[in-house]
């Protein structure tokens, strides 16, 4: 979180249960999504990225996006969101 806050991010931190989907959307802001429990799968244009504890991944304004919880485990995610 302090990276993040570093960074220039103002974080907030969500918890996410098995089965939560964010489907297709996009930010007008600048957006840096990190996971500190469980794994998070983000799909950008078909591409998917799957986050697990530690890991990160920018993106910028007006990226086209959805989200999913993957696994069993309750997903604790940093949202980053540069203004």
């Amino acid at each position: 979180m302090a990276a993040m806050e570093r960074e220039g991010y103002e974080v907030a931190v969500y918890t996410y249960r098995e089965g939560t989907v964010f489907p297709e959307h996009e930010h007008a802001q600048e957006k840096c999504d990190g996971v500190i429990e469980g794994a998070l799968r983000i799909t950008i244009k078909e591409t998917p990225y799957d986050l697990k504890a530690g890991d990160r991944l920018y993106l910028p304004a007006g990226t086209r996006h959805s989200a999913e919880v993957i696994g069993r485990r309750t997903v604790v995610s940093l949202d980053g969101t540069k203004w």
